[in-house]
Formats: C-alpha cells, sequence, structure tokens
C-alpha cells in the first residue's frame, strides 16, 4: 500500500510512454501524412545505414564518455574539500556549488556563448593581449560542448561524490598515514574503494544527463554538431516523422540504459572482490 501510488505514478508517467513510443517506431512515415499505420522495423533499419545517424550516435557518446571523466577528475578534490572542512563557511560553500543548477541550461549556454563567440571575452582579450591577429574558433566546435556540459553536470557530481566521502570515517585515511602511505597510496588503497559507490552514481547520473543533452549542443555545437538530443527534436518538431522520430528516442533510451547498467555491474563485480 505504501509504494502503490509510487507505482502507479511511475507506471502511467514512464512506462505507458515508453510503449507507445516503441509502437510509434514501428509504424511507416509519408511525406503530408506524417504516420502510417504498420509493423516494420524500417526505422530502425534507417537509424543504423545511415552515416548521418551513425555519426550522431558515436559523437554524442563519445561527448558523454569525455564528460563524464573529466566530471569525476575534476570533481572529487572539490568534493573530498567540502566532505572533509570543518569551516564554518562549509555551508555557504556549497550553496555556491548549488547555486548553479538554479539557472536553465540555455541561459547557461547563453553565457558561455559570449564567452566562447569571435567578438566574445576570450577572443577580445587574446586580442587585446597581442596573442591572436584574428578571433579563434572556438564556437561550434566539440570543446565548447564539452566545456558547457561539464559546467552544467559538474554540481551533481560533487554533491553526489560528497555525500559517500562523509560517510567515511576520518580515522581510516589517519590510520593510512600512520602506517606510511602517501596521499597517493592513501587515495588509491583506501579512499578509493570506500567511495567506489559515489564514483559510480555520480558517473551514472553525468552520463545519463550528457547522452540526453539538448540545450548546450544546439547552442553551442551548432546545427552541424548533430546529438542524439537535438535529433530526436529534428524528427518530431522540425521534419514531423514521429516513427523515424521515436526510433531514434528509444535507440537513445536503450543505449543509455544498458550503457550504464552494464558498467554499474562490471563496477561492483570488482568492487565485491
Amino acid at each position: 500500500m505504501l509504494i502503490g501510488p509510487a507505482t502507479v505514478f511511475v507506471t502511467l508517467g514512464l512506462l505507458v510512454p515508453i510503449v507507445i513510443l516503441f509502437r510509434y517506431s514501428l509504424n511507416d512515415f509519408k511525406a503530408g501524412v506524417m504516420m502510417v499505420e504498420a509493423l516494420t522495423l524500417k526505422q530502425y533499419a534507417l537509424f543504423f545505414t545511415d552515416p548521418y545517424f551513425i555519426a550522431a550516435f558515436y559523437r554524442t557518446l563519445r561527448v558523454a564518455l569525455i564528460v563524464t571523466l573529466l566530471c569525476i577528475v575534476l570533481a572529487y578534490p572539490l568534493a573530498y574539500t567540502l566532505a572533509r572542512t570543518q569551516s564554518r563557511w562549509k555551508n555557504l560553500l556549497i550553496m555556491l556549488i548549488v547555486l548553479p543548477l538554479f539557472v536553465g541550461n540555455a541561459v547557461r549556454a547563453a553565457g558561455w556563448m559570449t564567452l566562447f563567440g569571435n567578438k566574445g571575452f576570450i577572443n577580445v582579450a587574446l586580442q587585446w593581449l597581442g596573442l591572436i591577429d584574428h578571433p579563434v574558433r572556438i564556437m561550434f566546435t566539440e570543446p565548447a560542448v564539452i566545456v558547457g556540459i561539464l559546467a552544467v553536470n559538474l554540481p551533481y557530481v560533487v554533491l553526489t561524490i560528497q555525500s559517500v566521502i562523509e560517510g567515511i570515517e576520518r580515522a581510516v585515511e589517519e590510520a593510512a598515514f600512520s602506517l606510511g602511505a602517501g596521499p597517493w597510496t592513501m587515495f588509491r588503497r583506501v579512499m578509493l574503494p570506500l567511495a567506489t559507490p559515489g564514483f559510480v552514481a555520480g558517473a551514472i547520473f553525468c552520463f545519463i544527463l550528457t547522452m540526453n543533452a539538448y540545450a548546450t549542443p544546439v547552442l553551442l555545437g551548432g546545427p552541424q554538431f548533430v546529438m542524439m538530443g537535438p535529433l530526436v527534436y529534428t524528427q518530431f518538431a522540425v521534419k514531423s516523422n514521429w516513427p523515424l522520430g521515436a526510433a531514434v528516442a528509444f535507440i537513445l533510451m536503450s543505449a543509455t540504459l544498458v550503457l550504464t547498467a552494464g558498467a554499474n555491474l562490471l563496477v561492483q563485480r570488482r568492487y565485491r572482490r
């Protein structure tokens, strides 16, 4: 009885739309009609045989892996500092990390555009210093998209890892140091195994958010930098190809779930050893 309302809500709000989405993906598409009732795998065959769609999928996967790795590397020092600090300003520091989450992704991407544009702050500053003669192309590149998504996901990963580190007794670290372990050895032999659940949770969270990113790739990547999220929107809203849009969305969802579940199982198996 306690889990009944939540189960009903999840079923109606998530599972039913997924089933409908999958059914749409089996339909056929005709220009002017939008969708024709059918039972065909034509849309999936089109996705996996068209170099344009394959390139969008691999680009999305590559960006997601790079952003996830960078998030973990950058988040750990900050998360460890927050978890171990005794400063009275700790709550303020946490608020500063959470504060960007109150701003929409599109607004933050627009902020990056003022930095990365040909007449943005970075190019103007470099030209003023005499380091470049012509603007450097930063906008509409993969690094710009990676930086934009990294800024969006980093607070989530920091807070996830911090909550796990706070549950690890400080005495464990002190014992490692007293036995002659250096900082790197303590991290590799003590902190990393104990904080693995936090790293895994943060990595999965970051990977899922990046795979499904929309606003940042559109604004910072431009029309030529196509990722799966914008591709789904284009098929539904621009081309009115609902069967293909549903197929792309279902492939994106399935790939995200399979990759995250597989990585989680591998890490858990190694963690149990």
